[in-house]
């Protein structure tokens, strides 16, 4: 009996001790900086979206990743009306044990200022929508600069995903390795807010190979995982090119992002800090790092 116990201790132990490292403090703090009323609602193109951007920037250089040709900062231009707006993705690596790539993602921006009422300030702060997303790769960044993986794993914070993915089409364009080293996309985009304790991660239905390993981590999750949002022909259900997934999948690159079903809050003045369910979060971000590690370590 007793050798069972240990065996069954230590069946399950890798798996409780891989999501016990993710820093709680750190995770709220990137949060709570980034959605804070000074960033001005980090719509592409403006003051508030340029400070954003340093923060990332030293946070990336706190962690340890690494720059391409020695820039974090990659900038790209797209039309929208009479307007040619520039933007600015930000990225780096980690190198694994082989060349082959793992995206991991999330947009950086969101809706700026709008227009003021007698209840709210007119600071769209964007706590879930998408700093949320950010915190999640910065969180995933610091693991794996302590644990590296075996796969190279580049981290990226888009722009521009509010203005039409435009950060994600031009990465997919100007890419900083080849596409076809790219293996998957793992993309965050609103983690941070539902009150049923459900997270949803779409991409297995067109990517089946990767449902076995949201299967195993959803069996022990503390958050409800769910497969789903990415059945053809289901319309607004169908969230596979709703986020900065869609270019990779348009290139028939694998992807599964994680992400909540839309709230009250969704594009809401109210979508600030103190409105996110902390410790659901939490563990959503606990759920996605085992994901990646067990597709880190199970994928050719």
């Amino acid at each position: 009996m007793k050798l069972f116990c240990y065996s069954l201790c230590l069946l399950f132990a890798g798996p409780l001790l891989a999501q016990s490292t993710v820093d709680s403090s750190q995770l709220m703090n990137d949060v709570r900086t980034l959605s804070a009323d000074k960033y001005e609602g980090r719509k592409t193109g403006t003051p508030g979206n340029r400070m954003a951007q340093f923060y990332i920037i030293d946070r990336f250089k706190q962690i340890g990743i690494t720059p391409y040709h020695n820039t974090y900062e990659y900038p790209f231009y797209f039309q929208l009306g009479p307007k040619r707006i520039m933007g600015t993705n930000l990225f780096g690596y980690i190198q694994g044990q082989t060349d082959n790539v793992i995206v991991i993602s999330a947009h950086y921006d969101h809706l700026g200022i709008g227009r003021p009422n007698a209840a709210q300030d007119s600071i769209y702060n964007g706590a879930d929508d998408n700093a949320s997303g950010v915190g999640t790769i910065l969180a995933l960044a610091a693991y794996f600069k302590k644990n590296p993986p075996k796969h190279t794993l580049l981290f990226v914070a888009f722009d521009a995903e509010e203005q039409g993915l435009q950060g994600a089409k031009a990465f997919v364009q100007q890419p900083p390795v080849p596409l076809n080293k790219i293996i998957l996309d793992i993309n965050m985009d609103m983690v941070a807010h539902n009150d049923k304790n459900e997270l949803y991660v779409c991409g297995t239905n067109p990517y089946p190979q990767l449902k076995k390993y949201i299967d195993a981590v959803a069996a022990y999750s503390t958050v409800k995982l769910l497969a789903g949002h990415d059945t053809p022909g289901s319309g607004g259900d169908n969230w596979t090119n709703q986020s900065d997934q869609g270019p990779f999948n348009d290139q028939k690159i694998p992807f599964l992002y994680f992400g909540v079903e839309d709230h009250p809050d969704y594009h809401q003045l109210t979508d600030e800090y103190t409105r996110i369910n902390h410790h659901f979060y939490y563990q959503a971000v606990k759920t996605i790092l085992q994901v990646t590690k067990d597709i880190d370590t199970g994928m050719n």
